[in-house]
């Protein structure tokens, strides 16, 4: 059976590799480009990581969604999670090293890399301060990558609404910024 775009996720789901090939001949840029974006760091995790996608994907196919998002924005999700994930390993592998084994450029890189991940976690913090639907929106545009039409057609929102909600929201999170750098 010829493996197409209208038929690889059900194939996935049979468990036909011909389709994972396919994943990989058609989908596998985009994993590259987000590990590459988050272990540019750390190369050497680079290749597992893309692996460890590659089974997530196989492994996970059948919670899939395509009425939730677009399989572009799924393996996406899968791939920024997984490169999290080896962000993670790395910092825990590191602290094992001996200290006398580490290079200086190691040390600044583990800090880049806490550095972003603390930014993370202050996006997340500072989201918490809008509603339950307005922080859906933020998350789904700005951390999913979704686009307005996709969460337009999610939440059922007209997109002049979600432009307002988008704009007020903006304004929130700017005012609470800004109080909280005084």
């Amino acid at each position: 059976m010829k493996i197409t775009e209208d038929n690889f996720i059900e194939e996935l789901k049979n468990k036909n590799e011909d389709a994972l090939y396919y994943v990989i001949d058609n989908y596998s840029w985009i994993i590259k480009t987000i590990v590459s974006k988050h272990l540019f760091k750390i190369q050497d995790y680079e290749e597992e990581c893309i692996n460890d996608c590659l089974l997530g994907i196989w492994n996970n196919i059948d919670l899939y969604n395509e009425d939730k998002s677009s399989f572009k924005n799924w393996v996406g999700g899968i791939t920024k999670y997984k490169s999290i994930d080896y962000i993670r390993k790395y910092l825990k592998d590191s602290e094992n090293e001996n200290i006398d084994d580490l290079f200086i450029s190691n040390r600044k890189d583990n800090l880049d890399i806490l550095l972003e991940l603390e930014g993370e976690e202050e996006i997340k913090k500072s989201l918490n301060m809008l509603s339950k639907r307005d922080k859906k929106i933020f998350e789904d545009l700005y951390i999913k990558g979704l686009s307005i039409e996709e969460v337009s057609k999610n939440m059922q929102i007209e997109k002049s609404n979600l432009y307002n909600i988008l704009s007020r929201g903006k304004k929130k999170l700017k005012n609470n910024l800004n109080r909280e750098e005084l």
